[in-house]
């Protein structure tokens, strides 16, 4: 049965492969267990994905897992669904992670990439925000606040993986891979091909919140350097998903308390089309 009422939180946490595996975030730090788990809320677009409260440096933190996709929900409603919570909760921050593939050969897999821009190719996710009309500038569009917490903590936490402090990250509807074509066209666009950071990074403007992920390459895209085979790609996910669960742990734990250092919410204007 839904919930009534959404929790407050200036946190929230948008889980990809990484925090989708085990009981995050508990298995990583024992204090950090659940508030509250299982918490399902009514939206205007259906009810919400299962989201977890927990409190991390006296902050309570939502998180939603694997973007709130789920079967039977087309992925552009569950992001309205997530984000209709994240604005009742007041979120003001967020941080996101995800695995993607590489378009740019000199990306290999196990590299780290905290990207700050993108491109959106979805067909599916087009629609109005969920905080009404607004006129959302996407002249920087990931928060340099956000960034730099999570590019502190990866080089802090992950010594000797490879990370790059910059990148374009290349949206796709999915959820099928891209072909050896496709693959072709998107590396004129960008560094790294993925399916989740649109609608995530301009609905998180649209509420007044900040925004920023850190993307862990799992394989080559299609005919980039060499084949990836599905065993490799789940043992990828797999030894990996602790270490990217404990970046955004960390990061998170280090924002800031207030909302200096960045211009993400003078980038919300009101629409010119009232």
């Amino acid at each position: 049965m839904p919930s009534v009422a959404v929790p407050p939180a200036r946190l929230a946490i948008i889980g990809g492969s990484g925090t989708q595996g085990g009981a995050f975030p508990a298995d990583l730090h024992p204090c950090l267990v659940a508030d509250d788990d299982g918490l399902v809320f009514e939206t205007p677009y259906g009810d919400s994905p299962p989201f977890q409260l927990f409190t991390l440096a006296s902050e309570p933190v939502l998180h939603v897992r694997m973007h709130g996709w789920r079967p039977g929900v087309p992925r552009g409603l569950a992001s309205r669904q997530v984000f209709s919570v994240l604005q009742r909760a007041g979120v003001r921050r967020i941080l996101s992670e995800a695995g993607v593939g590489s378009l740019n050969h000199l990306l290999d897999p196990g590299d780290l990439l905290v990207c700050d821009d993108f491109v959106d190719l979805t067909t599916d996710r087009a629609g109005e925000g969920v905080a009404g009309g607004r006129l959302l500038v996407m002249r920087e569009p990931v928060c340099p606040v956000g960034r730099e917490a999570l590019l502190r903590s990866a080089r802090r936490l992950a010594p000797d993986r490879r990370l790059f402090a910059r990148g374009v990250y290349v949206v796709t509807e999915g959820p099928r891979f891209e072909s050896p074509a496709e693959v072709r066209r998107l590396q004129g666009m960008g560094d790294i091909v993925g399916q989740s950071f649109s609608p995530e990074v301009w609905l998180a403007r649209d509420i007044g919140a900040c925004y920023a992920g850190i993307q862990l390459i799992v394989n080559y895209a299609e005919g980039v350097v060499s084949d990836w085979s599905h065993d490799e790609l789940r043992r990828r996910f797999t030894d990996d998903a602790r270490l990217m669960g404990r970046i955004v742990l960390d990061a998170a734990a280090a924002l800031p308390g207030d909302e200096a250092g960045c211009h993400c919410r003078e980038l919300r204007k009101p629409t010119l089309l009232a």
